[in-house]
């Protein structure tokens, strides 16, 4: 019995060691800075006050704000943050969460009020995702009309594709309905497979960088910083 009573310590403990390691692992994960040397992070005022020039030493080069939500929802911290962020000489750009409940056209009314338009701004995006949403669940081809009566103001205004962000379960009920525009993967510790290709890696939700209080998405671009420069180059 004693030497079964170690037996199950002994597994315990290393099991625990294992889980420790792992949760240690994931903590500081990071893609390979050799393939992508361009960081970014995106926020809202859940994060609180943040110090954007700590923020911006801490190797992020840009940011993606939260301005709006379904029909009526604005983020109170959006304005300042977008002032702060570029004060501070990051590439900032402004996103949407995209609800079920309320029609594209409402949606995009809101978004656009909330982010003004900025010629300096990176591609607006479309945060497309069943985490907080509400219970509805349309057909592909009604989510595809409401997201394009979305995606056609406001791609008129900015002058530039949309960009869609995409969690997995999203991409696995919506892939086929989903229009040709640059995606925004979330894969969280895992490289993005080659089904849908990407030009944005949320590759972290519980990342820390110097001057954000707290867990913060982690992101990276695609490409180099040559790529980056294109991409986020402004309107003509």
């Amino acid at each position: 019995m004693g030497g079964r009573r170690l037996w199950i310590a002994a597994t315990a403990a290393a099991s625990l060691t294992l889980l420790a390691l792992g949760a240690l692992w994931f903590t500081r994960f990071q893609p390979p800075r050799t393939h992508f040397p361009v960081r970014g992070i995106d926020v809202s005022h859940h994060q609180g006050d943040i110090d954007w020039p700590r923020v911006a030493h801490d190797d992020v080069a840009f940011v993606y704000l939260k301005a709006s939500e379904g029909a009526g929802a604005r983020d109170p911290a959006f304005a300042h943050n977008w002032r702060e962020a570029r004060g501070a000489g990051l590439a900032a750009g402004a996103y949407h969460y995209f609800t079920f409940c309320r029609s594209g056209t409402e949606q995009a009314a809101n978004f656009l009020a909330a982010a003004p338009h900025q010629s300096q701004a990176l591609p607006p995006v479309v945060d497309l995702e069943f985490g907080g949403n509400c219970g509805i669940r349309p057909s592909g081809e009604v989510f595809r009309r409401e997201l394009d009566a979305f995606l056609a103001p406001v791609e008129a205004r900015e002058h530039r594709p949309a960009i869609l962000y995409l969690t997995p379960e999203f991409l696995a009920a919506y892939g086929d309905n989903l229009p040709q525009r640059p995606l925004w993967r979330r894969s969280i510790a895992l490289q993005p497979g080659p089904e849908a290709p990407w030009v944005l890696w949320q590759y972290h939700n519980r990342g820390h960088v110097d001057g954000v209080r707290g867990p913060v998405d982690l992101n990276v671009f695609s490409g180099d910083r040559p790529a980056f420069l294109a991409f986020a180059k402004p309107e003509p």
